[in-house]
């Protein structure tokens, strides 16, 4: 089903071409047209393509011996703790 809304869209060059080709942007309707000038929206673009393609790692907060050592501790007192309660 075709709507018949138009849109303005912005199509940057993927700054790391491993994956993707481009990026699409479709500009809010909402934008003032007099406000934002062409360069500053193809400026935004290329700046969120350049930080959406930055690599972005999870770093757990503790190790996962630390985790396994924290686990096992825990249920060692849990047991020694219902030894000592029965």
């Amino acid at each position: 089903m075709v709507k018949g809304i138009s849109r303005r869209v912005v199509v940057v060059d993927a700054p790391d071409e491993k994956l993707f080709e481009q990026a699409i942007f479709i500009v809010r309707n909402d934008v003032p047209e007099e406000g934002v000038t062409s360069r500053a929206l193809v400026q935004e673009a290329r700046r969120l393509a350049r930080d959406c393609s930055t690599e972005r790692r999870f770093r757990p907060v503790i190790s996962p011996q630390m985790g396994a050592f924290l686990g096992a501790a825990s249920v060692g007192s849990a047991w020694i703790l219902a030894t000592l309660l029965t």
